[in-house]
C-alpha cells in the first residue's frame, strides 16, 4: 500500500499542471489556437502532434501513476478494469464478425490486451478474471446475439466484478453505488418496455428494480439523492430528445461527487479525486479540440465540457 502522505504530496506537485479555468479559455480558441496554448501550458508532457495525440500522451502518463501509486489494488480495479470488459466486448464483436479489432480497443487495463484477444480466438477463457470470462463464454456461445445484447452483457459483468471487488463500505463503495444507480436510471428512462429494462439493470446499486420502472411511470418514488439527474432523464424523454446532458452527468459523477467535497478529503480520496479530474480534463480537451475544428460557438462548446 503506498504510503498517503508521500502520495499527497506527489498529487500536490502535479495538480499544478491541471489546466483548470484554461479550459474555459480555450473553449474560444480556433483549432490552432487550442493546439498552440496546450503546448504551453505543457499538455501532453512535451510531446509532439495533434490533440488527439497529446491526449493520449496524457491518459497514457496518467495511467502509469494509477499503476505505481493506486492506495490499493480495488482502486487499481476501480480505475482501470472497466477496460478489460470494452477490450474484451471489442474482441468478441471483431471475433463474431472477422474483423480487426485494433481499432476498437482501448489501452490497456487490468488484463493484457493481447491476453483476452488470444483467450478469445482460443476458447481458453479460463485464463481470464471470473465475471470476464463468463461475459466471454456468453457471448462466444449465444447464436445470433446482436451489438446491444453484447454490450449489455459486458456492462452487467463489469459492474457484477467491481461490486465484488470494491467491499461492503467506504469510498469505492460510494462511488459504484452511485454510478450504478444512475446507470440504471437512464436505462430505466430510455428502454423501450419494463421488461428491457429490467434485463439491463446492473449490479451494486442501492435503488431496487421496483423503484427504478415507478420512475417510467410518473410514480416517482423519493430519490432525493438522484433528482437532478432524474429530472434531466426525465425532460429528455417528455421532449423526445437524446439523453446527452444525463449521459455527461453521468461521465462526470466520480469527479463532481469529489469537487463537491474537495475541502474534506481524506485518506486516499485527493488520489481518487485527482485522477478523476484529470480524466475529466483530457475528455474536455478532446470536446474541445473536436467542437472548434467544426466552428462551433464558444458558449456551445462550454455546455458540453464535463466536471468544470
Amino acid at each position: 500500500m503506498t504510503d498517503t502522505v508521500f502520495l499527497n504530496g506527489a498529487i500536490a506537485v502535479k495538480e499544478k499542471k491541471l489546466l483548470g479555468d484554461r479550459l474555459l479559455r480555450l473553449a474560444e480558441c480556433d483549432a490552432d489556437g487550442v493546439l498552440r496554448a496546450l503546448n504551453e501550458a505543457g499538455f501532453g508532457g512535451g510531446a509532439a502532434g495533434d490533440v488527439e495525440f497529446l491526449c493520449n500522451a496524457e491518459n497514457a502518463e496518467l495511467d502509469k501513476f494509477i499503476r505505481e501509486y493506486a492506495p490499493t489494488n480495488a482502486d487499481r480495479e476501480y480505475l482501470l478494469s472497466p477496460r478489460d470488459f470494452h477490450n474484451a466486448k471489442a474482441a468478441c464483436k471483431a471475433r463474431i464478425l472477422s474483423a480487426d479489432p485494433s481499432k476498437m480497443l482501448a489501452p490497456e487495463g487490468c488484463v493484457g490486451v493481447s491476453d483476452i484477444i488470444s483467450a478469445v480466438a482460443s476458447g481458453e477463457y479460463g485464463k481470464l478474471p471470473e465475471e470476464l470470462a463468463k461475459a466471454v463464454k456468453t457471448v462466444m456461445e449465444t447464436d445470433g446475439i446482436t451489438g446491444a445484447e453484447i454490450g449489455a452483457v459486458f456492462d452487467a459483468a463489469n459492474f457484477s466484478h467491481l461490486a465484488g471487488t470494491v467491499g461492503r463500505r467506504g469510498i469505492l463503495k460510494k462511488l459504484l453505488t452511485g454510478r450504478a444507480d444512475m446507470t440504471n436510471i437512464l436505462t430505466a428512462m430510455r428502454a423501450g418496455a419494463p421488461e428491457e429494462a429490467a434485463r439491463l439493470f446492473v449490479t451494486g446499486g442501492a435503488l431496487s428494480a421496483d423503484v427504478l420502472l415507478k420512475l417510467r411511470g410518473g410514480d416517482e418514488p423519493d430519490i432525493k439523492e438522484y433528482a437532478k439527474f432524474y429530472a434531466l432523464c426525465k425532460e429528455a424523454k417528455e421532449r423526445g430528445k437524446p439523453f446527452t446532458e444525463a449521459e455527461r452527468a453521468l461521465d462526470s459523477f466520480e469527479a463532481e461527487y469529489f469537487a463537491a467535497r474537495r475541502y474534506e478529503l481524506s485518506g486516499r480520496e485527493p488520489f481518487l479525486y485527482y485522477v478523476f479530474r484529470r480524466r475529466a480534463e483530457i475528455s474536455d480537451v478532446r470536446i474541445i479540440a473536436v467542437c472548434s475544428g467544426a466552428g462551433l460557438d464558444a458558449r456551445e462548446i462550454k455546455k458540453r465540457l464535463r466536471a468544470v
